[in-house]
């Protein structure tokens, strides 16, 4: 899952052993995406409306999971120069697989096709990113990666040997189709990201983008792909990139992915009128002069702790969330805020400004442990004036639309709002190890329109039917929704409160 990696600092303090450790990139020439031009579909779909919008660039909130994934899928099969792909975790599964073929695709048609994925959970599918690899359109890096390419052991073994290496991960996720559309924010790709799980669909939130805006999270990419930290499946893995392990993978993906996913795929197509618009470039879309795209430094790890410069990504954000007049409302599925963040958003409270945080409760929070760390500063928020609600396990929202999963719900949108006129969509995360260990990126917007549709969507999840508010009575904590009240965190398991109370004791803030 999303922070697998949180639990392997304790697994590592635990094992013995030493590793091969991971030899230095050698010097690559460096690389850049390929410029926009008048040719491909998605130029004369958007040429056109960029010159009409001069230094302006236009966005589009994707709430929806199914939405995400087919514009994903349809920017990738309009694509006729480039496509490059960005993400954390990539999961072998019904959506991720069909996105592969899709990508295969496009590189097969001539299109130049980059990935570019954090080593964290990718190295468990080494092998599939080889074969891609192994494709004369296709290029493959891997972020941070590890020298040992297969076995859980060598996996803790080096984490034991190289933690502080280790520990720092690319948490970005950019889709980019010639350089003239891109999908940036929360969502990895796979079917929990996109409504199509069984078991639990996260709530997400990505920006579609065009214009200027996307040469921006080119020249992210391109900083990224460059960065001495990006190495090469030819240099991690040399034998297993070959014509012979690509031509596997081919009849892999032909027996295995689901064709029922691919009817559903086509409906939704079919049945999205701003989805069949993207194809027109007739797509609705909010279109504004004032934006940034802001990302890490991809060696953020290198640079001093606790340098604000290391968080480019916070701060930017900090002067707008301290820059708010009236509101300010907060997602964050992982919200760690630590002794300064609560300081900060309990003075704007106490000086008359609205603050709301929405994050999941423990039952809904995929790890634990990060609830450990936020219940330590629960009390002292609400005492401070901040209004807070936690999001139930079990969606309630009717307008949550799914692809074909029917399971629970974990929030995973990371996101604000500030005064109605302000947003922010992207990957990061309030909490210390967002903020100092791992690389971010995100999308700011100031746009009236743009920030109350967020905004309502806020409203939707804080609603009784998907959230419990939690309040003090008498000094004592309390959830409710309206007709059930809870004085304990509701519907979550023994294991779940055991794990979220050792982390609290310890104070293991700063891995969270």
């Amino acid at each position: 899952m999303y922070f697998r990696h949180r639990l392997l600092a304790l697994i590592l303090t635990l094992a013995l052993g030493a590793c091969a450790h991971l030899k230095p990139l050698p010097l690559l020439p460096s690389e850049t995406v390929l410029a926009v031009g008048e040719t491909t579909a998605l130029d004369k779909a958007f040429a056109p409306r960029e010159a009409a919008h001069p230094k302006q660039s236009a966005f589009r909130l994707l709430k929806d999971g199914p939405e995400a994934f087919v514009t994903r899928v349809q920017s990738a099969r309009l694509a006729g120069r480039s496509l490059d792909v960005q993400t954390y975790i990539w999961h072998g599964d019904t959506t991720g697989m069909y996105l592969v073929q899709q990508l295969l695709a496009a590189a097969d048609r001539g299109v130049k096709v980059r990935l570019l994925v954090d080593d964290m959970d990718a190295r468990a599918g080494n092998a599939g990113f080889a074969a891609l690899a192994a494709h004369p359109n296709m290029s493959v890096r891997m972020f941070n990666p590890f020298a040992s390419r297969e076995g859980k052991w060598g996996m803790v073994t080096e984490g034991l040997s190289s933690f502080d290496r280790i520990n720092h991960r690319m948490h970005n996720k950019t889709w980019i189709a010639d350089n003239r559309v891109a999908v940036a924010g929360g969502r990895n790709l796979g079917d929990e990201y996109f409504g199509a799980s069984e078991d639990v669909n996260f709530v997400d939130l990505d920006f579609a983008m065009i214009g200027p805006v996307v040469r921006d999270a080119s020249m992210s990419f391109d900083k990224y792909w460059n960065s001495p930290a990006a190495y090469p499946m030819e240099i991690l893995d040399a034998a297993s990139v070959n014509p012979q392990q690509l031509e596997k993978l081919r009849q892999w993906l032909r027996d295995h992915v689901d064709e029922k996913a691919v009817a559903r795929y086509k409906q939704t197509l079919l049945a999205d009128a701003a989805v069949q618009q993207l194809v027109t470039g007739d797509w609705p879309v909010q279109w504004t002069s004032h934006y940034a795209f802001v990302s890490d430094n991809p060696l953020k790890a290198t640079l001093k702790e606790y340098d604000l410069e290391r968080s480019q990504v916070m701060e930017t954000l900090l002067p707008v969330l301290a820059g708010a007049q009236h509101t300010m409302s907060v997602i964050s599925p992982y919200f760690v805020p630590g002794e300064s963040g609560t300081e900060a958003m309990v003075r704007a409270a106490q000086s008359g400004k609205q603050v709301r945080i929405l994050t999941n409760s423990l039952a809904a929070n995929d790890v634990a442990a990060v609830h450990g760390g936020y219940s330590r500063y629960r009390k002292t928020l609400l005492e401070g004036g901040i209004r807070l609600w936690e999001l139930k396990p079990v969606p309630g929202n009717e307008n949550h639309s799914t692809l074909f999963g029917s399971g629970g719900a974990s929030l995973h949108t990371k996101a604000f709002i500030v005064d109605d006129t302000s947003l922010f969509v992207g990957s990061y995360n309030l909490d210390p190890r967002s903020t100092w260990l791992n690389c971010e990126q995100g999308v700011l917007v100031y746009d009236e329109v743009l920030s109350k549709e967020l905004a309502g969507a806020f409203e939707g999840q804080i609603a009784g039917r998907n959230a419990w508010q939690v309040t003090l009575n008498d000094g004592k904590l309390n959830w409710s929704d309206g007709s059930e009240t809870f004085n304990s965190d509701p519907k979550a398991g023994a294991g779940k409160k055991f794990q979220a109370w050792m982390t609290r004791v310890l104070h293991l803030d700063a891995q969270l």
